[in-house]
């Protein structure tokens, strides 16, 4: 079996979240396929016919934003290296009596849906355009009134599919408007363009958002048109008329609303915050499906348990509080190898594990760093404290377990026990009260550090 899905984002901005989670399951659909033993492939389409919005700054970080989460497409088209496809199909469906020319304003479109609703009646097309004889376009044409094109809808062929997400689909054709494919000045809307990639680009699957639902519905019939005007290769693999159709339910904010700052957050915002990539992936992996979300950085692991029918219709709630709450133990579970390029100079092995458990993302570990580098601000000691701490730079010894041997050393000398045993020492040693463990900690100091630190604090120096 051969698995195609696709990615299609118009470059008009940066990704957002819910781009980010289309993308990640169309891979991922494509990489089970791989790992059930079949072949997969994942294709980035870039939807840019529309020049005047379209920008290569976002064509560009669409590509780096997908690169830095680990999605690598197997392929890239771009849709504006593909016009002459589309006139084609064009030609071809105007010559099959399936387009047809319009000539409404918006603002009289507009109109009618309001005269529709007011009269209990769906806000669909009237095919007032199927009514227009050739006199009726030249005049238009002598006007210098150029037409939108419409796909016209068979309402004699009922819709319907199997969902990957949703089960069975089925509609009526004559309760949808037959959609415009072709503005006036000749730019093209999405149907169109994107059913002949799908074609011709030899895609099986089409995992998108549930508001894509009736564009399924038309582009059904558009792709039975193309077929029929033997629009494509006809070796694609694509072994129906059309791809396997699955619509996930849509992101919405943890209060349970759709919220516009999921609109605005992206890549960027999650670098900016210091987010790991796996954290990401983690969550959306797994984020409106019956699977648990856990901080699980293999993606195999993930892969293991992707499946569609895990894939829940009710709206899957983004919170960052899960998504901190899982790059938090992702950084626990990472390995000095995997971070050594992004500490501060100096750091080694030793102090990325004692500072580890503390941190909920890497760049703490810059903050902690400046612990063991110092200088550090001392709180205000009492006598009685200066006085313990002068007992501690005294004996302080080292060995395997320098803080184990001080602290044991200090409790039978004092009868300190607690609190009052081990806080002084932090203070002293690191400024805070509180911080890595210092069994892990002190061996990163050094003798020589944790003595000034302890006689300083003690007002020995």
């Amino acid at each position: 079996m051969t698995t195609i899905t696709r990615f299609a984002p118009s470059p008009t901005g940066r990704l957002h979240v819910g781009n980010i989670r289309t993308a990640l399951h169309n891979w991922m659909l494509a990489e089970k396929a791989k790992q059930d033993g079949g072949s997969g492939k994942f294709m980035l389409r870039i939807d840019d016919t529309d020049p005047e919005r379209s920008k290569e700054k976002y064509v560009e970080a669409i590509r780096a934003d997908l690169a830095w989460l680990g999605i690598h497409p197997d392929g890239e088209e771009r849709q504006s290296e593909r016009l002459e496809h589309y006139e084609k199909a064009f030609d071809a469906l105007v010559e099959a009596g399936r387009l047809y020319r319009c000539y409404e304003t918006a603002q009289e479109l507009d109109l009618k849906r309001k005269v529709q609703l007011g009269r209990g009646k769906p806000p669909i097309y009237d095919r007032a355009g199927l009514t227009l004889t050739d006199e009726d376009h030249a005049a238009k044409e002598a006007e210098g009134i150029s037409p939108h094109w419409r796909f016209k809808l068979d309402h004699e062929e009922v819709i319907d599919w199997a969902d990957g997400v949703r089960g069975p689909q089925k509609f009526d054709p004559a309760m949808l408007s037959d959609p415009v494919v072709r503005r006036e000045d000749g730019s093209w809307l999405y149907m169109l363009p994107s059913a002949v990639d799908d074609i011709e680009m030899g895609i099986t699957d089409v995992l998108r958002g549930e508001d894509h639902v009736s564009n399924t519905a038309v582009q059904i019939q558009m792709f039975r048109a193309l077929k029929a005007a033997d629009i494509g290769d006809s070796d694609c693999p694509v072994e129906s008329a059309s791809p396997h159709f699955a619509h996930e339910a849509l992101l919405v904010g943890k209060e349970g609303k759709l919220s516009k700052r999921l609109g605005s957050l992206g890549c960027d915002a999650f670098r900016e915050r210091d987010i790991e990539p796996q954290a990401i992936i983690a969550l959306l992996a797994r984020l409106g499906t019956s699977q648990p979300v856990e901080p699980i950085a293999d993606i195999n692991v993930l892969l293991e348990t992707f499946a569609l029918e895990t894939f829940s219709r009710a709206p899957a709630k983004f919170d960052d509080a899960d998504l901190d709450r899982i790059n938090t133990a992702l950084v626990h579970q990472m390995e000095y190898a995997d971070v050594k390029d992004r500490l501060p100079e100096g750091m080694g092995e030793e102090a990325w594990h004692a500072v580890r458990p503390n941190l909920e993302t890497v760049s703490g570990a810059h903050d902690y760093w400046k612990i063991v580098t110092g200088p550090i601000e001392l709180p205000e000691f009492s006598d009685e404290d200066r006085e313990y701490l002068k007992q501690a730079a005294a004996n302080l010894t080292w060995g395997d377990n320098p803080w184990g041997a001080l602290t044991g050393a200090l409790k039978n000398a004092t009868g300190r026990k607690g609190k009052a045993l081990f806080l002084p020492l932090r203070q002293a040693l690191t400024g805070q009260n509180f911080g890595p463990d210092m069994g892990d900690l002190l061996p990163v100091l050094g003798e020589d550090v944790a003595r000034r630190r302890l006689e300083r604090a003690s007002g020995m120096e």
